[in-house]
């Protein structure tokens, strides 16, 4: 990607009420004057301001921001047309036409970061923002753009840099007797512990990132689907008496508890020896083995129970994070005569009637979160910064034991390695192969 050139995306769909045609360049004002017809024109007397007029016959609005003061942080025009592809693409080719080319994945918000309106951490939360899809998520991608995460690795670069600072000066006046400051040791040991805390986010922020697998298993006729149904909200799977209904697994996105869920219904666990039903049960098993959470459903009504609970019996010492779901207890002349599973954690329910989904749910958000108190996180990193900040943590330690020995030109050494990997996570040193993979992850328009 360039940051010469003038650029052009559509920034929205085109089955709404409206698609929006944006550009940004040096020349787009120019360009965006040329492309459509108004009373008035386009200009800096006229930024930020919605104008009416037509382009391609069609009936739009215009706006022009200046720089600095736009997204990208350079002049940006944008034509909020009728929706529809026919006038956005119109729009699109008035564009290309008169001077523009099509953006690349990312590039409006590449341009951004270029031109300081945000840094890597920042832009790595607007695709976080437009991926989200609950609420806790969406709330802390709002608190990292907004720079909350920003500052603790800003805050930890500059102690840093403080320090070695300090370690220069103690070597280009060695002879001077000033003002040292003795408790370098300690404030690199803050730094640890500091950095420590941001590293234990990272479970948080990769499952409101990335979801929970959960999988819904038993033998056929347990009440699976009924279960994937009511946690959906919708009739997604099929529901009826006959036992392997459900041959082939479901997988459907949900929240459950502000966590990211992918659910995953399967076919019933049983010996089969159709064909189509043993292929989905092969299925299933694997669909077993990638869960992180299994949801183990068993017919407390049934006159085979046993065999239900052998079954799970037998994955049981495989698959750690098991709810056995003791579902139709509203059959049961009284539900609290089940023996429970030791070691596992059981819930009485029923699909049907709609008993005890709370409790279900709340066994759930607890084997998520490992039975800890889990409070809104303030910020939460991912993968790419948990793995510089274990780089920075791989140095520290030397230098803290460095600074005890006296042996500052080393130490600086250290330091030195922990700022640059610090840069690396906010872009202040970070290489174009990283940028474009970051931004290769945004829809074209943003």
């Amino acid at each position: 990607m360039n940051t010469i050139d003038n650029i052009c995306a559509l920034a929205t769909g085109t089955t709404g009420a409206i698609s929006i045609i944006r550009l940004s360049g040096e020349n787009v004002l120019e360009i965006g004057n040329k492309m459509w017809q108004g009373k008035e024109l386009l200009s800096f007397q006229n930024r930020r301001k919605m104008l009416l007029g037509n382009l391609n016959g069609d009936q739009v609005l215009a706006v022009y921001f200046a720089n600095p003061h736009s997204y990208t942080g350079e002049d940006v025009v944008e034509f909020h047309c009728h929706g529809g592809l026919r006038a956005a693409k119109a729009a699109l080719e008035s564009a290309l036409a008169n001077g523009c080319r099509m953006a690349e994945p990312g590039e409006f918000t590449f341009r951004a970061f270029v031109n300081g309106k945000l840094d890597l951490v920042q832009a790595e939360a607007v695709c976080d923002l437009i991926e989200s899809s609950n609420d806790l998520s969406m709330k802390i991608a709002e608190k990292q753009l907004a720079g909350a995460l920003s500052q603790k690795f800003s805050k930890l670069r500059q102690d840093l840099t403080f320090i070695l600072s300090e370690c220069e000066s103690r070597l280009d006046f060695s002879e001077e007797n000033l003002d040292w400051d003795e408790t370098l040791a300690e404030k690199v040991e803050d730094i640890v512990m500091e950095i420590e805390k941001l590293c234990e986010s990272f479970n948080t922020g990769s499952i409101l990132r990335n979801g929970i697998k959960a999988v819904i298993a038993g033998k056929p006729n347990a009440g699976k689907s009924s279960l994937l149904n009511l946690l959906l909200g919708y009739e997604r799977a099929i529901v009826t008496d006959i036992a392997g209904t459900t041959r082939d697994t479901l997988e459907e996105s949900v929240s459950l508890r502000n966590i990211p869920t992918r659910l995953v219904d399967t076919a019933g666990l049983r010996d089969s020896t159709d064909k189509i039903e043993a292929m989905g049960i092969d299925r299933s098993r694997q669909s077993i083995k990638e869960a992180e959470i299994i949801f183990w459903l068993l017919d407390s009504s049934s006159e085979n129970l046993q065999s239900e609970i052998a079954e799970l019996l037998e994955n049981k010492t495989k698959y750690h994070k098991i709810i056995v779901v003791w579902n139709k207890i509203d059959l049961l002349d009284n539900p609290d005569h089940i023996q429970e599973i030791e070691g596992l954690i059981n819930v009485r329910i029923s699909a049907e009637k709609n008993w005890n989904i709370e409790k279900l749910l709340d066994a759930y958000e607890n084997m998520v979160w490992d039975n800890g108190e889990h409070e809104e996180p303030e910020i939460a990193i991912n993968s790419r910064h948990l793995e510089l900040l274990q780089d920075t943590l791989s140095g520290l330690p030397e230098a803290i034991y460095l600074f005890r020995e006296n042996s500052y030109e080393l130490a600086a050494v250290q330091i030195q390695a922990a700022i640059k990997n610090l840069g690396l996570i906010t872009g202040e040193t970070a290489d174009v192969d990283v940028l474009g993979e970051i931004f290769g992850r945004f829809c074209i328009g943003k």
